[in-house]
This record gives C-alpha cells, sequence and structure tokens, in this order.
C-alpha cells in the first residue's frame, strides 16, 4: 500500500464514504464535461451518460488498477465544429470512431513493440506547441460567447451579457486562487453556479424548455452516419484523426502524473497499452452513442492528490452517479438554460488554461530555445495552427489549422537533424 494513502486502490470504503467520495469526483469533472458538448452542439446529457460508460470500460480494461476518469475532450472542440459543418453531427461521430481506431492501433504496436518509440516520437516540444494551439485557436469562440448575443443569427454586443461573464470567470478565479481543499479544484462548476445565478438575477435565464421537460428523459442519442461519398468521408479523417497525436501525448501525461500520485508505474503495470485502449475504446462507445471524444481527467487526478482516497470503488461509483443523472430530464433541461455568456466566461479561463499548460510542458521538458532546431519546431507549428493554414489536396480535399499542424510538428521532429554542441577545448575552462 503507498505510504501516502488514506484510501489505495483496491479498498472499498464504507456505503456512506464512498457515495460522498464518488459523487465529489462526478462533480470535479461535470463543469468540464457538459461544456464541451454544450460548445459543439451535442447533448450534455448523452456526454454525462457516454463519461460514466468510458470510464467503466476504462477499468474493465486495465484490470482495475488505474483510478482514472475520463470525460469530454476539449482538444476535439474545434475539428468537431468544423466535421459537423461538414456533415452534420452524425458525420462528426464517424470522425470519432476514426479516432478511436488510431488508439487500437497505438495500444497494439506499443503492446508488440514497447513504449519507447512513441516517447521518442512525441516529444513536448512537438506536443506542446501543439496544446498551446488548441488553447489559443479556440480563444475567439469564448470572446464571442462571452460579450455577444445572437440576434437575426449575427452577434451583438451586449453590456448586461457581458457581465454574467465576467462575474462568472472572477468566480473561478477566485476559486482557484483562495479556495482551499477540494473545492478549489472544481473552479469551472463554481464558477458556472455562480455565473448562472447572477444571469437569474439580472434576468437573462429562460425557464420555458424546463417547464415542458419530463422528470426521466432518454438522452438525445446522435448516431454515426457514414457518408459514402468519398469527398466529405476523406474530409472528416483529415479533420478528426490528427488530433488523436495530441490527445494520446496526454493520456501519456496523465499516466505519469496519476502514478507519480498514487506511487505506481502504470506505463509499465497494467501497461500503456492496456489504458490508451481503454481510452480508445471509451471514446468509440461514446462515438457509437453520440457523446464526444474522451480523455482522462485531470480535475479528478487533482481531486485523488488532494483527498489521498484512490479507490476503484470511488471511481466506479463516480461513472454509476454519472449515468443516472444523464437520465434526470428536469436537470439536464435546466443545464440548458446555463447562458451562452455563462459559458464564454468559464471558456476565458479554460482555452486559456490548455495554452498554459502547452507552457508549462515545455518548462518541465527543459526545451531550450537556443536550440534552432526547437525554435524552428515550434515556431512552425504556432503559426500554421493558429494562423489556420490550409493545404488543398484536390478541390475537395482540404487538410488545415491544429490537425495540419500536428501532423507538420511530428515531420519536422522526424527529419531535422539535431545541432552538434560545441565541445572543443577552446570553449573549456
Amino acid at each position: 500500500m503507498s505510504q501516502s494513502a488514506v484510501i489505495d486502490i483496491q479498498d472499498k470504503p464504507s456505503t456512506g464514504k464512498m457515495i460522498t467520495l464518488s459523487l465529489q469526483h462526478m462533480f470535479a469533472m461535470f463543469g468540464a464535461t457538459i461544456l464541451v458538448p454544450q460548445l459543439v452542439g451535442l447533448s450534455p446529457a448523452i456526454a454525462l451518460l457516454t463519461s460514466g460508460i468510458a470510464t467503466i470500460i476504462f477499468l474493465f480494461v486495465t484490470k482495475f488498477q488505474v483510478p482514472a476518469y475520463l470525460g469530454s475532450s476539449f482538444a476535439f472542440i474545434a475539428p468537431i465544429t468544423y466535421a459537423t459543418a461538414e456533415a452534420g453531427l452524425g458525420g462528426a461521430m464517424i470522425g470519432s470512431l476514426f479516432v478511436a481506431l488510431i488508439y487500437f492501433v497505438v495500444a497494439l504496436v506499443i503492446r508488440l513493440t514497447g513504449y519507447q518509440w512513441i516517447m521518442r516520437l512525441l516529444p513536448p516540444i512537438v506536443v506542446a506547441p501543439i496544446i498551446i494551439v488548441i488553447g489559443l485557436a479556440l480563444s475567439p469562440v469564448a470572446i464571442d460567447m462571452a460579450m455577444n448575443i445572437q440576434v437575426d443569427n449575427q452577434s451583438v454586443y451586449s453590456m448586461k451579457h457581458f457581465s454574467a461573464a465576467l462575474v462568472t470567470l472572477a468566480a473561478a478565479v477566485i476559486t482557484m486562487m483562495f479556495v482551499r481543499g477540494t473545492i478549489s479544484l472544481m473552479p469551472v462548476l463554481v464558477g458556472i453556479i455562480i455565473g448562472y445565478v447572477y444571469s437569474l438575477l439580472i434576468g437573462i435565464v429562460d425557464f420555458t424548455t424546463v417547464k415542458e421537460a419530463s422528470f426521466f428523459a432518454i438522452p438525445d442519442f446522435y448516431l454515426p452516419i457514414l457518408d459514402y461519398d468519398v469527398v466529405v468521408t476523406a474530409n472528416l479523417l483529415l479533420i478528426m484523426m490528427p488530433i488523436a497525436i495530441v490527445t494520446i501525448s496526454e493520456h501519456i501525461g496523465h499516466q505519469l502524473v496519476l502514478g507519480k500520485v498514487v506511487d505506481r508505474d502504470f506505463i509499465k503495470e497494467p501497461g500503456l497499452h492496456r489504458s490508451l485502449l481503454g481510452d480508445g475504446l471509451g471514446t468509440f462507445v461514446s462515438g457509437l452513442l453520440g457523446g464526444p471524444p474522451k480523455t482522462t481527467y485531470g480535475e479528478n487526478i487533482g481531486v485523488l492528490a488532494v483527498t489521498r482516497v484512490y479507490s476503484i470503488y470511488v471511481i466506479f461509483g463516480a461513472a454509476i452517479a454519472a449515468i443516472g443523472t444523464s437520465f434526470l430530464g428536469k436537470l439536464m433541461a435546466l443545464i440548458a438554460t446555463i447562458p451562452a455568456n455563462v459559458l464564454g466566461g468559464i471558456s476565458i479561463l479554460l482555452f486559456g488554461i490548455i495554452a498554459s499548460s502547452g507552457l508549462r510542458m515545455l518548462v518541465d521538458g527543459n526545451i531550450d530555445f537556443g536550440d534552432k532546431r526547437n525554435l524552428v519546431i515550434s515556431s512552425i507549428i504556432l503559426v500554421i495552427g493558429i494562423g489556420g493554414a490550409k493545404i488543398h489536396f484536390t478541390d475537395y480535399f482540404e487538410l488545415s489549422g491544429m490537425a495540419l499542424a500536428a501532423i507538420i510538428g511530428v515531420l519536422l521532429n522526424a527529419v531535422l537533424p539535431y545541432e552538434k554542441k560545441n565541445t572543443s577545448s577552446e570553449h573549456s575552462v
């Protein structure tokens, strides 16, 4: 048993304690998990449902050894938006299935050959700038949602609505900076709740749909629809699949951090191939049902670190709680009434944190920007990704934005030579 654990991975707490601890994990992931579908036009209920299902799948695949919770991935916000415009929500789900297939292939190769090759393929100098791109490329979306309202399909500035965004942002920042304990790990949820209360006070919330909703409701499913048009299908793959480069890197990072928290080496046991397979299967099932792609959640790793309760039973309980909550029609309808400006306010913080986490990865990786190789790779990734560069293969096929930046980053890392360090005697002391 880990010396620091209050309740270790295989320990089962009492029923009352397990319920409390499981709800705590559900609340930690709740805000971010429902935010992603609301930004891309999916159902918050289906996001909750599939997060619970994906987590249970992950636990089974990893032989109940890795206490991780799977929630909605922010890396796919822009790709799902683009894919939906290209082929509808059903088409975007097809893209999610293909992303999962990449996980399966990578997991199989790791199982057969070991994991060292993927560490060399995706070093911090490639992954960190791509993460920065994800955050900064989404920033115009956050600002538009925070400041404007939609009038006749046009964005119109409203100070009244913008004030709700500012209150939401302030509440989240204060929670992060000045609140202690587990609540400090839930700034998204706290910010949304306070922003929502403020929105009620200034009269910008419409309860019409809540009155009409039933107490029990089946979540809205968006079944994958394969368009047999080769052009549409190819574009879906080009939009969605390259982002797996980022999410696989994120997955590896989470496994390393989680291993440090609970004093285990999850890369070796149960193995990176198993955790990647679990993540991929979770994303695959989510895509089949109409939910966003999944990823292990840093928020829940934070809860583990603070509480030192690592029990797999608690994570399983959180998954069951999420599944049950997804069928509460009134609650889901209430969530749908959250003003876009509140979501915009919290997105300003979240998207900024995503970009900043990329910067942190560069610092933690001791990346030397005096090395011209590092400077070239990061510079090209950032400009191509944020600038929205496009490559048109024909009049119909194109690769653009984050997807293009990810692929070019991997290629540059593979082909650019490392600088030779000057070790001549004239520079010796």
